[in-house]
């Protein structure tokens, strides 16, 4: 029940447009060929993005290293740099701090998408 409200809260205020500009974000990807791989990892972060409660996202970097570092260097260091100011800025009030960690959990995934499995915990 707790983990419900948690994400309709986070729904309302901000889920929604992230879910929506990720979204956004893989269709234009997945105009190109090539950018099919790219719009996929953003459609994973998009449903992460939608309600982050209750999901853990498990981190395996190695298992595509080489499209990870196309990812990080096209621009998911700026989308973690994001994600962990974000979860700074929630953190400093104590009411923010459940929003700051799924921030936290979000950085991760933006950072380096590619082999990262976004499971129930």
């Amino acid at each position: 029940m707790i983990r419900a409200i948690a994400n309709l809260i986070w729904f309302i205020f901000g889920g929604l447009v992230l879910g929506l500009l990720w979204s956004l974000a893989g269709l234009f990807l997945c105009i190109t060929v090539i950018g099919i791989p790219l719009g996929l990892q953003c459609f994973k972060a998009a449903k992460l993005s939608f309600f982050p409660f209750g999901k853990k996202v498990d981190l395996k970097f190695s298992e595509h290293p080489i499209a990870n570092m196309i990812w990080v260097f096209v621009g998911g260091w700026i989308l973690a740099i994001a994600y962990l100011g974000m979860g700074l800025l929630n953190c400093i009030t104590v009411i923010g701090i459940p929003n700051g960690i799924q921030c936290f959990k979000m950085t991760k995934l933006a950072f380096a998408p590619f082999g990262a499995k976004i499971v129930k915990k």
